[in-house]
This record gives C-alpha cells, sequence and structure tokens, in this order.
C-alpha cells in the first residue's frame, strides 16, 4: 500500500468518524422513545401506541388507567404485552413495540405509560372519541420533509400550543427526506416528542418514503408499519397506507398516491376500494389525504392521470375536502369542476388544498387555479367540524391566519362555501431574491401578471 494510499484512507475514515460524531446519536435504549400514538379500530373505545428501545428489552408493557388527579396511577392501571418487532438497518437493531388498549369508555381522559421492570416513559394523557358525534378540531401538516429537528419541530409545537386539545394530527406524506433514514425518523420524534404520544397521528405516505427494491418494485419506508399501528381495511397489498378512520361525524380517508401515480394496477385497485367506501360511507363528512395534488400548486407539475381518474369520483360521491401535499407551496381552490370563483358556491365538489409545514420551498404554478396561494411560508392547518359545518383554518409558523373558509351543509348533502381569507394577512406569493436572480426580466413580469407584487 503506497504512502499516498494510506494517507487517503485515514482522510477517510477521519471524515466519517467526524460525520458520526457531529450527528446526533438517535440510537435506541432500554427507556422507550419514537412513542406514537394513532388507531387501528375504533377511536371511542380503542387507541394504539407504538414504541421502540434496544434489543435489551425483548416484551415491553403499556399500562394504562382513567387518568386520576392523584398521583398512584399505578394503583388501578391495567397491563397490556406488547407486540413487537425486530428492525435490523444500517448495522443496529431496534425492538418495536405495539399495543392497542380496547374496551375502552368514550369521551374520557386516560392515562398511560410504556417500557418494562426498571425502564419506563412518563405518563402520558389521551381522550376517547365521544359516543355521539361532538365538536372537534384536527391538525393538517403538508411535508414536514427536510431540517426536521432544526426547521419542522417549530412548527408542530406551535400549532400544538395553539391547539393542544386537537383530536389527532394529519401528516400528508413526505414525513421524512431520505427512505430508511432512522436518523431522520429520530429527528420527526424528537420534533414532536411529547405530541404524537398524546395527539394521535394519522399519517399518508409520500414519494419519500418509498424506494425501489432490487426488483424495481416500490418499497415502502421499513420504518413506516414498524412506528405506525394503522387500520387494516384497505385493499391487499396496501395495508397500513391505504385505509380510513371514522371520528365523530367524518370519514378521514388515506390514498396511496405513490402508488396511483406510478403504477396502473395499484390505481384501479384504489379507486375500486375507494369507490365501495365512499358507497357505504354513512358519515356526514368526507376528508381524503393523499401526498401527490390532484390540481399542482407548484412550477412544472401535473398529475393528469390521477386526476381524470379520481377527481369524477370525488365528485359524484360529494367528498368535502382533499388535503394534499407534495409541491412545497401553498394553495387552495373549491370545487372547480365549477370554476373557481373565490365567492359563496353551492354544489357537491370538494375543496382541495396543498401545504407544506417544513422549510423547503419551490415556486408556484404559472396557471393558478387557486382562491388562495403561498410561497416561502411555513403552514399548519386546523380543520374544525361541528355538525353540519366545517370551519377551515391555515396558520403560518409565527401563528398568523393566513387562510380561512367555511362549509355548511344542508340536509341533502349540498355544501354553501364561504371564503373568510379577507380575515387573514396579505397573500405572501413574491418570488424570493434567489429565484429572481434565475428569471429574465420577460419571465418576471409574466410572474407578476399571475402574482402581482404588493405594494
Amino acid at each position: 500500500m503506497t504512502m499516498q494510499l494510506k494517507t487517503i484512507l485515514f482522510l477517510l475514515f477521519l471524515f466519517i468518524g467526524l460525520k458520526q460524531l457531529l450527528a446526533q446519536d438517535f440510537r435506541p435504549s432500554p427507556f422507550p422513545d419514537r412513542i406514537v400514538l394513532t388507531w387501528n379500530g375504533d377511536p371511542r373505545y380503542t387507541q394504539a401506541v407504538s414504541w421502540r428501545t434496544n434489543s435489551q428489552i425483548q416484551k415491553g408493557i403499556a399500562q394504562i388507567t382513567i387518568a386520576p388527579d392523584s398521583p398512584h396511577l399505578e394503583e388501578s392501571a391495567k397491563s397490556y404485552s406488547s407486540k413487537t418487532e425486530v428492525l435490523h438497518h444500517e448495522g443496529d437493531s431496534a425492538v418495536y413495540h405495539t399495543v392497542t388498549f380496547e374496551g375502552l369508555e368514550p369521551g374520557s381522559l386516560y392515562a398511560y405509560r410504556v417500557g418494562a421492570e426498571n425502564h419506563w416513559s412518563e405518563w402520558f394523557h389521551f381522550k376517547t372519541a365521544s359516543l355521539e358525534p361532538e365538536e372537534f378540531t384536527f391538525i393538517y401538516f403538508g411535508d414536514a420533509q427536510n431540517d426536521l429537528k432544526s426547521r419542522w419541530s417549530r412548527v408542530i409545537r406551535q400549532a400544538y400550543s395553539s391547539m393542544s386539545d386537537a383530536a389527532f394530527m394529519l401528516h400528508a406524506g413526505d414525513l421524512i427526506n431520505r427512505t430508511h433514514a432512522d436518523s431522520e425518523w429520530g429527528e420527526w420524534n424528537h420534533a414532536g416528542g411529547f405530541i404524537h404520544a398524546m395527539i394521535p397521528s394519522i399519517p399518508t405516505p409520500g414519494n419519500h418514503e418509498y424506494d425501489r427494491d432490487d426488483q424495481g418494485k416500490l418499497e415502502l419506508d421499513v420504518h413506516w408499519r414498524k412506528q405506525f399501528n394503522l387500520p387494516l381495511n384497505g385493499p391487499k397489498g396496501f395495508e397500513e397506507t391505504v385505509y380510513y378512520t371514522d371520528y365523530g361525524n367524518a370519514r378521514i380517508i388515506s390514498l396511496n398516491s405513490q402508488e396511483i401515480v406510478l403504477n396502473d394496477s395499484s390505481r384501479t385497485q384504489q379507486y375500486k376500494w375507494l369507490e365501495k367506501v365512499l358507497q357505504e360511507n354513512k358519515q356526514t363528512w368526507t376528508v381524503i389525504t393523499f401526498h401527490h395534488p390532484i390540481y399542482s400548486s407548484s412550477s412544472g407539475r401535473d398529475n393528469r392521470e390521477f386526476r381524470e381518474a379520481f377527481q369524477p369520483l370525488f365528485e359524484a360521491y360529494g367528498v368535502d375536502l382533499i388535503l394534499q401535499g407534495h409541491d412545497h407551496t401553498y394553495g387552495r381552490g373549491h370545487n372547480l369542476s365549477t370554476g373557481v370563483s373565490g365567492k359563496p358556491v353551492q354544489g357537491k365538489g370538494p375543496v382541495y388544498v396543498v401545504s407544506v409545514s417544513g422549510p423547503k420551498m419551490y415556486e408556484l404554478t404559472p396557471n393558478k387555479w387557486m382562491d388562495r396561494a403561498a410561497s416561502e411560508t411555513q403552514l399548519y392547518q386546523f380543520i374544525t367540524i361541528k355538525d353540519r359545518k366545517l370551519t377551515y383554518r391555515a396558520h403560518t409558523a409565527t401563528g398568523q391566519l393566513y387562510d380561512g373558509f367555511y362549509i355548511e351543509k344542508d340536509e341533502e348533502g349540498n355544501n354553501s362555501f364561504i371564503d373568510e381569507a379577507e380575515k387573514a394577512i396579505d397573500e405572501r406569493t413574491a418570488l424570493p431574491p434567489r429565484k429572481v436572480k434565475e428569471k429574465t426580466p420577460k419571465e418576471l413580469e409574466e410572474y407578476e401578471k399571475v402574482y402581482p407584487k404588493k405594494h
């Protein structure tokens, strides 16, 4: 071995060592971490929880009790043994534990903890759904994806500080950036922290939750099904990515749009399943989430085959709200089959929303379909459902109101849509300096015809 080669190898090992030293250590320990609430059953009577430990803990325990005012929680707690799965990945091994609490009382506050022997989490609270539908609010996040610990954390924490009693959080795909990257899932869980352990999540996968195997077949991130314990009511082959959950008087449906846009067979399977689910739906409100937008809000994107196949189905069955991600901009438009007017509209078509909660930003589309748009803005959304009224509010990372509307539904299922964006701050559609430098004067002129400068 030459001296030059020895020097190169030494520098390489030094670089790898420094990189590992500078990276945050997200390796598992005997103590539970990555504690996440989800549902795989009726939210009135069940609650699922997942967590992670190292291989020292082969069998975990979850304890639960009706939350008392007394500090003596263990005395009334019921214990559940966890189901476990081992994940061997990137040279490390972790044990993922799951428990489904069953036979719970509707509308009740519970305390629970997870662990084993001398390695326990803190006690957390969650509340079951009411027996009869009552008013509730959920939080919707577009792509988190990048800089999860440093830049997405403030968004989920701001949302929680403003709506700590949210019924659940909906994540519209691309929760992380690199498929199978354990450190990124470590950052996602770090950013949400105890919030994930107290407010259930309803996630749908995005393109960054997928890779391709050696045969070129789409492969879901190895962490997904281990840390999310989701309903198994979807079509075969799409377990825990295509599913629905009924909460209150709403049906929340997740579609796997990565499979839809890349696979004709998958598109057909999901279409048939969705049509049946919508036909059988008895809920007042229907909300569907998936990652790739039916109408894109960023430049150079279009999911035409997806739109042409599924939009007629959404409208035929009166879907109320479509919540999407992927485009790293904000766009909201109403019932495109009747035109975008920004005025009160009656009909059964959905409101389409695209949003982003993380720091990665794209340029707005020149083909503006939106009544309200935003660029370079991190957002979170509150959706409140009470009887026959749905209220929507989008907020910036600092909590400012950015968009708003409400929908009222009559006894025949027809919606009246009222735009309330005038109550919010000014639209943020200006190009950032880095984008301005990239454009010719003509391109800037064309952009500003669609998105005029605010003076």
